[in-house]
């Protein structure tokens, strides 16, 4: 049921990006259009396109359920690979696809994004709290923070774009670093269970010290790479709405709440022998293989300054992009709608869509 599910959704990604580049390839008069000149309506479709591409690949909700369960399912290995790189695609091509060559589309649906994105980061980490099984832990984790990527990418303002990139090499360290510590106590006990865990500071202190530390980076302990990744998006945030950067900053909280939870219930309290019963600390390889994540780790975080100055012009770029109109964002409901709803539903939509483009205001506009 779940490959079922995920081929599923891989299907349809492929199909909507395919059509979104078969529409950028149309010529008009001999010539071909550029994304960013094309008209207005024809940018929408390629922007919706390519979203339903991207949002399964960050992934967003309500599209996110393909990622506990092909974690649960891969190896450490497939893990580390996922978490580290893959995920970074969805993010990237909003980056350098949907932002830059549809301007005007990217503005109008801004706050359709922040709606979704709060309501992931809130939802799953609510959802990680109730989690039994170590990888599902992590990896509802990992929806969240990317969904906070999601934030500081659409507020369209240099901060919350290099803070954004910043977050996502971080997530690719300390994610990928967790999953490691997941499948250091796989490999020893046969199992991912919390609730089979307990007291392993007195049987693995290396261990219980180095997934401390990860731990701390996951929920953007100042010192560590993703603290300033998480300020800058805030930053950003809070210039286009204060609202949105408040529900992220109580996604920040819940974040900090599983992450202890989690590192509490593993390393801290009694020894379970029932279940349990031999225990080895780290050996010198799987020391050697923690020493880069360390590293990379503790270089964001005290000496973050390299980042920042090789992608300033690449994110400055990406922000020269006109503010919409409000006779534009209406027009974004006249022209998509018809096709999909009836003229009853249509008019309850429309009226929520402007109710949301009041509430999401951005900055600029004012």
């Amino acid at each position: 049921m779940v490959n079922s599910q995920s081929e599923g959704w891989g299907l349809v990604k492929y199909d909507m990006g395919r059509y979104g580049i078969q529409l950028m390839s149309i010529r008009k008069g001999g010539k071909e259009l550029l994304p960013s000149t094309q008209s207005r309506t024809r940018q929408i479709f390629l922007w919706i396109a390519f979203f339903a591409s991207f949002a399964v690949k960050v992934p967003m909700v309500p599209v996110h359920i393909w990622l506990p369960e092909a974690h649960v399912e891969a190896p450490t290995a497939g893990s580390v690979i996922l978490a580290g790189i893959l995920l970074k695609l969805g993010t990237y091509g909003f980056l350098r696809f949907s932002i830059p060559m549809f301007p005007e589309a990217t503005l109008c649906f801004t706050p359709f994004i922040y709606t979704l994105s709060a309501i992931a980061i809130i939802y799953t980490s609510l959802t990680t709290l109730r989690q039994i099984d170590l990888k599902k832990i992590i990896a509802y984790s990992s929806v969240a923070h990317m969904n906070l990527v999601t934030i500081g990418m659409f507020s369209l303002n240099i901060q919350g774009i290099g803070g954004s990139i910043l977050l996502m090499l971080s997530h690719g360290l300390v994610s990928s670093a967790l999953f490691l510590c997941v499948g250091v106590l796989y490999d020893r006990h046969k199992t991912r269970l919390v609730r089979y865990y307990g007291g392993l500071v007195s049987t693995m202190p290396n261990f219980s010290t180095i997934f401390f530390f990860f731990t701390l980076a996951n929920m953007s302990l100042p010192g560590t790479s993703s603290f300033i990744g998480e300020f800058l998006i805030l930053v950003g945030a809070f210039q286009r709405n204060s609202l949105v950067a408040t529900l992220v900053a109580l996604g920040m909280i819940l974040g900090a709440a599983y992450s202890l939870w989690l590192y509490n219930r593993v390393v801290s309290g009694n020894l379970k022998p029932d279940f349990l019963h031999k225990f080895s600390d780290l050996n010198g390889r799987e020391v050697f293989i923690f020493i880069p994540f360390l590293v990379g780790v503790v270089w964001m975080g005290v000496y973050p300054k390299v980042f920042p100055d090789c992608m300033h012009t690449s994110a400055k770029r990406a922000l020269n992009c006109p503010a919409p109109s409000r006779a534009y964002v209406h027009s974004v409901v006249k022209v998509l709608l018809p096709f999909l709803f009836n003229e009853k539903r249509l008019r309850a939509i429309e009226k929520s869509y402007e109710f949301c483009s009041w509430f999401f205001t951005w900055e600029h506009e004012r």
